[in-house]
């Protein structure tokens, strides 16, 4: 027959029967297959309320809280219920702070008979002010097997498993204590593993919002090339990311002259690619005005300082481009456009400061001729600075030889042949940078 074992509710009460270990250990082992069909599953709350109310069950304690540690190793309180599977709710609870500190700290289950002894009274004023005296704290450990003969497994703790009472039930029995001990470490490795799908579930959703801004930010860009008049364009951009910082786009306006930018704005990613866009709004606003370059990159400054985007600056090359080929330009701290011509390579320098960072910054202009067959290439410092194995940059010089060796081709060919030509050089290393160019030939009349 089983055995049975007695429990004391209060110092004065009759001795009680129960249920004997082997019986709690089949209910422990019955909330362990539970909790390990859940774990890989359910959602971390899932998971918390699941092994708080199994705690409760197996101990009959009154309320029973889950603490896990955070990054720097505080013990916070995640999930409270209490007996009838009720959510204790709040963020905070009147229980004892050294047990749980000194249990997940040590490693060591503690089970602490009554409060009221020991001169711990003082440290628990609030807890026995519930009338809360009887605790059974354990470390939620979580073993980390590793593949190398004769090394020892290792035991990352994550957080206690703490349970209170105002009676003691079976909260002090040995065997309780071996069954909360198993069941905090089936715990530990459900709550890493729903921790982990949670984490999973929200990497995933958070690649499909990378993906639909993607795709909104190559829809933002003009489409394809542009055949004007007397001109043909054509441009790309390859962001490092998901999204990137660079930019370019181009507009005909009513007076048949011809707008066109690229802009790079500091830094990478989300943060980068918002005041890309807000940039690329100011530009489609300000062109349509139809003032001169250096005027409109005054403008788009100071709407850009305005709205004080934090270690947000940007650079940005802004041209309009006549029938007769007359090209008005500003550059606004980019790296200088070149003109290829009959003559050579002339850098185009004329402008100011970077865009976000000065109020009061001015802009200045320059005029160019162009001739027919001239070809103008603007680019991000993604092109100049992408890196080959050995660290060396692309650099400007090979921009040049790689555009007067096929500047004969059509734009759109000659933007492909300086891409590849990157790609190549840069082969073996991850892309640093938004890569993004704009090829612009003047065809005349």
């Amino acid at each position: 027959a089983d055995a049975v074992f007695l429990i004391q509710t209060d110092e004065t009460a009759a001795p009680v029967a129960t249920s004997a270990p082997v019986e709690h250990l089949r209910q422990v082992a019955a909330l362990l297959e539970g909790l390990q069909a859940l774990s890989s599953g359910h959602v971390l709350d899932d998971v918390l309320a699941l092994v708080l109310d199994a705690a409760i069950d197996v101990t009959g304690a009154e309320r029973a809280f889950i603490m896990l540690a955070d990054a720097k190793g505080r013990l916070e309180f995640t999930r409270a219920r209490g007996a009838g599977r009720v959510t204790l709710s709040g963020k905070t609870f009147n229980t004892s702070q050294q047990i749980p500190e000194r249990v997940f700290s040590t490693g060591r289950t503690e089970i602490v008979s009554d409060l009221l002894d020991g001169g711990q009274a003082g440290n628990h004023f609030g807890t026995i002010a519930l009338g809360i005296r009887h605790v059974l704290c354990s470390p939620l450990r979580l073993v980390q097997y590793v593949q190398e003969a004769g090394t020892a497994p290792t035991a990352k703790r994550i957080g206690v498993l703490y349970l209170d009472s105002r009676i003691k039930g079976s909260l002090l029995s040995p065997t309780t204590k071996a069954g909360i001990e198993a069941l905090a470490n089936e715990a530990a490795v459900a709550i890493e593993n729903a921790r982990l799908y949670r984490e999973a579930l929200e990497k995933a959703k958070l690649d499909q919002e990378m993906t639909v801004a993607a795709e909104i930010q190559r829809n933002l860009l003009p489409a394809g090339g542009h055949v004007g008049a007397t001109f043909e364009i054509v441009g790309k951009s390859l962001p490092c990311r998901a999204i990137g910082g660079d930019f370019f786009d181009h507009l005909e306006l009513p007076s048949g002259r011809f707008a066109f930018a690229l802009g790079d704005v500091a830094g990478k990613g989300p943060p980068a690619a918002l005041v890309t866009a807000a940039l690329q709004a100011l530009f489609t606003a300000y062109a349509g005005t139809e003032e001169e370059p250096g005027v409109t990159l005054a403008r788009i400054n100071r709407a850009l300082v305005r709205r004080a985007v934090q270690n947000r600056f940007a650079t940005m090359t802004y041209g309009l481009l006549s029938n007769d080929g007359r090209l008005i330009y500003s550059n606004g701290g980019h790296n200088p456009p070149m003109l290829f011509s009959r003559g050579g390579v002339t850098r185009l320098e004329q402008g100011g400061l970077i865009l976000g960072m000065f109020p009061e910054a001015t802009y200045e202009e320059e005029t160019l001729q162009l001739q027919p067959g001239d070809v103008l290439l603007i680019f991000s410092d993604g092109v100049s600075e992408a890196i080959d194995v050995a660290g060396e940059e692309f650099g400007d010089e090979r921009i040049i030889a790689c555009l007067q060796a096929h500047r004969h081709l059509e734009p759109a060919a000659i933007l492909e042949k300086l891409l590849g030509t990157v790609a190549e050089f840069s082969a073996g290393t991850v892309q640093r940078d938004d890569i993004t160019a704009l090829v612009l030939r003047y065809t005349g009349t």
